[in-house]
């Protein structure tokens, strides 16, 4: 059930973004023709106006069908997308891109209005009550991630051999105690994300930190910040902001790394693993769920920016050529273009998604 509903989201997400295709083309009098929510098979459909809206049976997405988006079908049809300026043609490519930037500040607002986990370091805006010592992550290979701590879980106790017990008051307190028995074996006592309490036995092993044993985790004094309607729209849009440059920052790493041939295919995931996290998320609860909705489709919204063939940002590259040359790119090489960029991207994918089965079965 927690895949059924993870999978509905990402769906919500890809509509959102054809709903900005959608509606920028209709404000600027574009006809389409069809609005889909999934992909065909069609199971059902109503046509209201000029515009067909259906549900298909490949239940991963959505499209939307815009008339005349090559030259051969506008014809001379003034409402079709070629005929229409290139200002205008670029204005409904973007408005995919912007509707999942705004959604992501409309979720993390929402999710400020009810209550979000965050750091007491907080800088924005409002006070973050009842901070508790939390793991925020946890290293791979680390000892911490073999006995089973996880991001998100709660330090109750941090006990020795000797009987020393270490109830915390902050995570620096937490992490000096763990660095002054890093030769011990440890027992720490933590409240989950579920709100079960598990004890774990770790021992700090040398190779994870430069110059010290570590047990393999990284740890915040974490509260809840709750806001009011105004207070959660102004923090939304500055968590929005972040979210967006680094991830802008972390994919564009990513895909130099690629073309550098150094790309760590390990350390991101792909279809199999976003749905494996977004499932555990569904289960952990609320504020999770709001955190990972916002960061998807803001990926959705950064990788569509990147100006390759078949994606947003390919089809404005296409128009910023044809503004610079006044010629039209013909449609026999947009085809050609598209497929290509979608054979590697599709490419991408298998690749990622092999590393995503590596993890799971690892």
């Amino acid at each position: 059930m927690d895949l059924i509903v993870f999978i509905l989201i990402l769906v919500a997400l890809i509509v959102v973004h054809e709903l900005g295709h959608f509606s920028v083309a209709k404000f600027f009098g574009i006809r389409v023709d069809e609005f889909g929510i999934g992909f065909p098979p069609r199971l059902f459909g109503k046509k209201i106006g000029e515009t067909l809206y259906t549900v298909n049976l490949l239940f991963f997405g959505g499209f939307v069908r815009i008339f005349g988006e090559n030259k051969e079908e506008a014809g001379d049809n003034k409402r079709s997308f070629a005929n229409k300026s290139r200002w205008i043609q670029a204005a409904v490519i973007v408005a995919g891109i912007l509707c999942n930037i705004l959604f992501a500040w409309v979720v993390l607002s929402a999710g400020y209005m009810v209550g979000m986990p965050t750091s007491a370091e907080h800088q924005g805006i409002g006070v973050v009550s009842n901070p508790k010592t939390t793991v925020v992550g946890v290293i791979p290979g680390s000892p911490a991630e073999k006995v089973g701590l996880e991001a998100g879980d709660i330090i109750n106790t941090v006990s020795n051999a000797a009987g020393e017990v270490l109830v915390p008051n902050s995570s620096s307190e937490t992490q000096n105690f763990i660095k002054d028995h890093q030769g011990e074996s440890l027992v720490i006592a933590a409240t989950t994300d579920a709100g079960e309490t598990k004890t774990f036995i770790v021992k700090a092993e040398d190779g994870l930190v430069p110059g010290k044993k570590a047990v393999g985790i990284q740890l915040d004094d974490v509260g809840m910040l709750r806001l009011s309607p105004p207070q959660a729209v102004v923090q939304g849009a500055i968590l929005t902001y972040h979210m967006t440059g680094s991830t802008a920052v972390g994919l564009f790493t990513f895909f130099s790394q690629i073309f550098r041939g150094v790309a760590d295919f390990s350390s991101v995931a792909g279809p199999i693993g976003i749905a494996n996290i977004g499932a555990k998320a569904v289960s952990t609860g609320f504020s999770q769920v709001i955190t990972l909705t916002a960061l998807i489709s803001i990926n959705l919204a950064i990788i569509n920016v990147l100006p390759i063939p078949g994606l947003d940002g390919g089809r404005l590259f296409i128009i910023a050529v044809e503004c610079i040359t006044k010629r039209r790119v013909s449609d026999k090489l947009m085809t050609t273009l598209s497929l290509t960029g979608f054979g590697l991207l599709i490419l991408l994918m298998l690749v990622v998604s092999y590393h995503d089965v590596l993890r799971l079965i690892g």
